[in-house]
């Protein structure tokens, strides 16, 4: 698996930009674009908050698209937007869908 490539998808499938990625993350822009233009993996923790700023763990990060199988393509496409959303939007619609 291609982490790095990973990271640019994942942010592609949100419309982030590196910019967005470090704001969400907290790593710096420029360490961001040096790990990906170099091709060096991030550290075990700058992947950690890659990962928190894209709502999903470790685990989650290193599935591939076909292990996700047991999800419905609709369940698949509401995970997915609903990773896209801030944190506040997502605990809306939890809220919203808790009533």
């Amino acid at each position: 698996m291609d982490i790095n490539k990973k990271i640019v998808n994942l942010c592609n499938e949100r419309g982030w930009s590196i910019y967005e990625l470090s704001l969400q993350s907290g790593i710096t822009q420029s360490s961001l674009n040096s790990m990906l233009h170099r091709g060096n993996p991030p550290k075990i923790e700058n992947l950690q908050c890659i990962c928190e700023a894209f709502g999903i763990t470790l685990s989650q990060f290193f599935l591939e698209d076909e292990q996700l199988e047991i999800l419905s393509q609709r369940e698949k496409e509401l995970v997915s937007l609903f990773r896209r959303l801030p944190e506040n939007k997502q605990q809306a619609l939890i809220d919203l869908i808790n009533r």
